[in-house]
């Protein structure tokens, strides 16, 4: 649980994010340690020798970014449990970022539960589709 303003949501191109995340960039919302309540600590691992990076013990999802010394830290706005309407409010790390991922609105869209395979699979394993 985190509370948090939706000025401090941002996406990151760094090349560390994007080598932690294995994606071209992360969206991220910036806010103060003191904000944030876990309701299962994650492991930490250490990105670099002045930053570590949370994730799931269970899953291994990235869960953020915090450098050892700051008072804020980021949270994979992907994680959040009602992460719609936020929107980014700058890049960061723009020396590394991929232009061509930036506006996809031109793409065709098709929706998850439109796909036979992977419908069929959720519901034999799980018995339903998730959230």
């Amino acid at each position: 649980m985190a509370t948090y303003h939706p000025d401090g949501a941002y996406l990151c191109h760094c090349r560390m994010c994007q080598r932690a995340t294995g994606g071209v960039s992360i969206a991220f919302m910036s806010l103060p340690k003191t904000n944030l309540q876990w309701e299962t600590e994650p492991e930490w691992y250490a990105s670099s020798t002045f930053a570590k990076r949370p994730f799931c013990q269970e899953c291994g999802t990235p869960l953020g970014f915090a450098f050892d010394d700051g008072d804020d830290m980021d949270i994979a706005i992907g994680t959040l449990d009602d992460p719609y309407g936020l929107e980014p409010q700058w890049h960061f790390g723009v020396e590394r970022m991929h232009e061509a991922w930036i506006d996809t609105s031109h793409l065709p869209q098709k929706r998850a539960d439109e796909s036979e395979q992977l419908v069929k699979r959720w519901k034999d394993n799980n018995g339903c589709m998730p959230e």
